[in-house]
């Protein structure tokens, strides 16, 4: 018999929606895409980044194809894993410490993110059979990107037309390729690196200039304020990075970044996929719509779970379904270009308050 125990936090903001997202892919698909689309106008980079894309590139097994589309003028989804591993690491049972669904409308020119807690309890699919019932960060250490689609699809009732998994090294080794991103430390910090060993990282309070070791241990600490704050500070990481990857120095780096990417990530994105998906967002800007269920905590098994409430998920299930298949912009949806740009750095304000119901 399980007990449940309302996440007093998610509670009193019962209406709210945080519009944050976990720290890995958080930081690294803004980033990516703005490295993508800036490589579009170096064509000497080309080549590099096609070949790093494409060795990335791993076909999942799937009981029924996917219906294929074509991004520049039709609605795609993505599914987006952050996993804490690597061959240093070695770990023997990965599972996803970060899982976001997305849906991209080039007609609309939107875009919906939901944030998935990582211990949502959910059947977990293969083959059209489900093989327990468990945390849904456990079908990646079942059956890795093609249980985790299989897992989603069934679950959400919604396509995967493409997913892409990064590691901790991708995050590190992308602001060490920048010369590293200037920072405010509100206080003297001591953190584990990515290795796990304990103290390895001290900072001073102040603002400093940060390798990607030193930004990873910001973004990651719970030792210094709430939740709610480290989701702003993982926000001004996010810009922070951004700008540094914009600047005009930063350009002859691209291709080292794109080999920093290409050999800490797996997708079945085909550099043509990108260069599409990159090309719509060249056209016009994207409105940017972030999700997050309301949920409560509860025990089985002695595992500490999630419970979506059925009311919030059938809301956001309509609306990634409704995202995929809508052809204009309905009245709320319609934003100025300025409020576009800007709505993903302003909301993790609007959402203060709002729990992290990731971890």
């Amino acid at each position: 018999m399980s007990k449940l125990k309302p996440n007093s936090r998610i509670y009193s903001n019962h209406r709210q929606k945080k519009k944050r997202q976990r720290i890995i892919l958080g930081i690294l698909i803004p980033l990516f895409t703005v490295i993508l689309i800036g490589a579009m106008y170096a064509a000497r980079l080309f080549a590099t980044i096609e070949n790093e894309i494409n060795a990335s590139f791993v076909e999942i097994d799937r009981p029924e194809p996917v219906e294929e589309v074509n991004p520049i003028d039709q609605p795609v989804s993505f599914l987006f894993m952050g996993i804490d591993n690597d061959d240093v690491r070695g770990l023997q049972s990965t599972r996803a410490d970060s899982i976001i669904y997305a849906t991209l409308n080039p007609l609309t020119h939107e875009m919906n993110m939901l944030s998935i807690p990582r211990d949502t309890y959910v059947p977990i699919m293969r083959n059209g059979t489900v093989v327990r019932w468990d945390r849904i960060n456990a079908a990646y250490a079942i059956g890795e990107e093609s249980v985790m689609v299989q897992t989603i699809e069934e679950w959400l009732d919604v396509p995967v037309h493409y997913y892409a998994t990064f590691n901790f090294n991708a995050f590190i080794d992308i602001i060490d390729e920048l010369g590293g991103i200037e920072m405010e430390v509100p206080v003297t910090i001591t953190e584990m690196d990515s290795s796990d060993q304990s103290g390895a990282i001290q900072l001073e309070k102040g603002v400093q200039k940060l390798n990607g070791e030193e930004a990873l241990a910001l973004a990651r600490t719970r030792k210094i304020d709430d939740d709610v704050a480290r989701g702003h500070r993982q926000q001004l990481i996010i810009e922070a990075i951004i700008q540094k990857a914009l600047e005009f120095q930063s350009i002859s780096k691209y291709t080292a970044i794109a080999e920093t990417v290409g050999s800490n990530m797996r997708t079945n994105m085909r550099m043509r996929d990108m260069t599409a998906i990159a090309q719509t967002g060249l056209n016009q800007a994207f409105t940017v719509e972030s999700h997050v269920f309301e949920w409560s905590s509860f025990v089985e098994r002695d595992m500490d779970l999630v419970r979506i409430h059925p009311q919030s998920f059938t809301a956001i299930q309509s609306e990634l379904q409704d995202s995929l298949n809508r052809t204009e912009k309905d009245d709320q949806s319609s934003f100025s270009e300025d409020r576009s740009e800007t709505q993903t750095s302003s909301s993790s304000e609007e959402a203060s308050g709002a729990g992290d119901s990731s971890d």
